[in-house]
């Protein structure tokens, strides 16, 4: 069994320990709630059930089967947000390739849209935002944005930092440096 699915396992067993109920149970109470979407949904778990964010995130995502097993595997969701991007591929694989080197615990996590990177955390993410440009998302404590590193605005709430790329070359010495340090950080 993988660690991902371990760990999903860890989560269901826990849900039920700490609250009494059954996963199956807290997805008919969302159904019943009439939300739909994955954010309402987090946020109703939370404030009425004092859930932790990890617990109302798994449940939101088994309500709307939107997890990786249920949504197809990883390479799939990589395949599809590359579709005719393939300039745009070639930088992802160098960003994954380079951040592999920074050490064996790394998650590569791809969602619908963007590949989550996680340590303890998550440190950064990697989305083709359009055709030509790629964004790579950065959690950076205490780094003032500057030149190529822009605050992240309404990029992703998820991340402090963004960096624009278009091209091979933009992935340089700098980009790299940025994201050691998020991963540095999220250890």
């Amino acid at each position: 069994m993988s660690n991902i699915k371990e760990a999903e396992q860890s989560m269901i067993e826990n849900i039920r320990k700490n609250t009494g109920k059954p996963l199956e149970t807290w997805i008919d109470v969302v159904r019943k709630s009439g939300l739909n979407k994955h954010g309402e949904i987090v946020k109703f778990l939370k404030s009425e059930y004092s859930f932790t964010h990890g617990f109302a995130n798994m449940v939101a995502h088994k309500f709307k089967g939107s997890d990786a097993a249920s949504a197809g595997d990883s390479h799939q969701l990589v395949e599809k947000q590359y579709k005719n991007k393939d300039n745009l591929r070639m930088i992802y694989e160098n960003i994954i390739a380079v951040v592999k080197e920074f050490g064996n615990d790394i998650e590569i996590a791809p969602k619908n849209a963007y590949v989550s990177l996680r340590r303890k955390r998550q440190f950064a993410l990697i989305q083709p935002s359009t055709r030509t440009r790629l964004d790579i998302g950065l959690n950076l404590k205490g780094e003032n944005p500057d030149g190529r590193l822009e605050s992240s605005g309404s990029f992703n709430v998820m991340c402090t930092h963004r960096v624009r790329t278009a091209s091979l070359e933009d992935i340089d010495s700098s980009v790299i440096d940025w994201l050691k340090k998020a991963y540095d950080q999220a250890g």
